[in-house]
């Protein structure tokens, strides 16, 4: 009897044992799984504005920590973030489609790919002083126009000025990179400024100065090119497509928060960039609610059609070392349904 009890005893001693050590593995799993979280690099185009606020939204919502990802939103080095991403040190990144174009294709294409798009539709144009004449290209004659001297963008200006009747060849080109539109326009320093009109365009708004502008892509619908995108670096899409697909659904979340919560999304971002202006942060914001999923019922989708129809045009005008094939450059198959 006695050897039973204590056959009973020990027993029961063994499962308590079993039972406390079965604790610690629960508190060590949970330890695990947070440990475990796979890290991501994301590597922005600029310093931090609206065209990000999806991301910030989703790091401060934790739509990346669900998806069991870490991921650091990191500035861009000099040679930008394409470099970055191409070079395997950042996951994902922020690019243009204008300036992917010379490694798409050929013998210096990067290992990169456009996986989402930012913003549907290509906000850029001209902007000027209001009443001077340039409400549309043809007004360009004669006036300063500040250049960054690149091929794409001076014949983009170029294609839009002959189209609207006028002579490019009668527009001063101004070497010159603004980064204060405002202060750049009052002081007559330069008469017209390429602009992405959610931010440098809004700043005008906000900072009451009166401007006439045109959009591109209304002069010449070729011109309707996805900027900004989502690019991604190849071999992590081909190794880990399961992680990139977890990271834009996360993204998704953000972006779809700052659609129908603009103020609140602002403030996210303000938050994370307190350098920031508040008050242009919050136009901006809402001009953006309306433009970065427009008329598509699916986040960061990239009409083939649309894609292709710029870099034809690219490849038409000798602006490719490279003639770009088609569908080159961008998928949409890691967007989340």
């Amino acid at each position: 009897m006695k050897k039973k009890i204590a056959a009973v005893l020990l027993c029961a001693s063994m499962v308590f044992s079993l039972a406390a050590c079965g604790e610690k593995p629960a508190e060590k799993e949970g330890e695990t799984t947070k440990k475990e979280q796979e890290k991501i690099t994301f590597v922005l185009d600029w310093t931090p504005n609206t065209n990000h606020t999806g991301l910030y939204v989703a790091q401060d919502q934790g739509y990346f920590e669900e998806e069991g990802l870490e991921v650091e939103i990191v500035q861009p080095p000099e040679d930008g973030a394409d470099a970055l991403v191409a070079s395997g040190k950042a996951q994902f990144g922020v690019s243009f489609q204008d300036s992917m174009a010379p490694g798409v294709a050929g013998e210096n294409a990067l290992p990169t790919t456009a996986v989402a798009a930012l913003i549907q539709h290509n906000t850029s144009g001209i902007i000027s002083r209001k009443g001077e004449g340039m409400d549309t290209p043809k007004g360009m004659e004669g006036k300063k126009y500040a250049t960054w001297d690149a091929p794409v963008e001076k014949a983009m200006v170029k294609n839009v000025v002959e189209q609207d009747g006028g002579d490019f060849g009668k527009v001063e080109m101004i070497p010159s990179t603004v980064t204060d539109e405002v202060s750049a326009l009052k002081s007559n320093s330069v008469d017209a400024i390429w602009v992405f009109y959610a931010w440098a365009g809004v700043a005008t708004e906000v900072a009451g100065l009166e401007t006439d502008y045109f959009a591109f892509k209304d002069i010449n619908p070729v011109f309707d090119y996805y900027t900004p995108v989502v690019i991604a670096n190849n071999s992590f899409l081909k190794e880990k497509p399961e992680t990139a697909k977890a990271f834009l659904k996360a993204l998704k979340k953000g972006y779809e928060f700052a659609i129908e919560k603009p103020e609140e999304a602002a403030e996210i971002l303000c938050e994370a960039s307190p350098e920031l202006d508040k008050d242009l942060v919050l136009a901006s914001q809402e001009y953006l609610k309306d433009e970065y999923k427009a008329e598509v019922e699916q986040w960061g989708y990239i009409d083939p059609a649309r894609w292709n129809a710029f870099y034809q045009w690219l490849n038409e005008n000798g602006l490719s070392e490279t003639e770009i094939p088609e569908n080159a450059g961008f998928s949409n198959d890691y967007l989340p349904k």
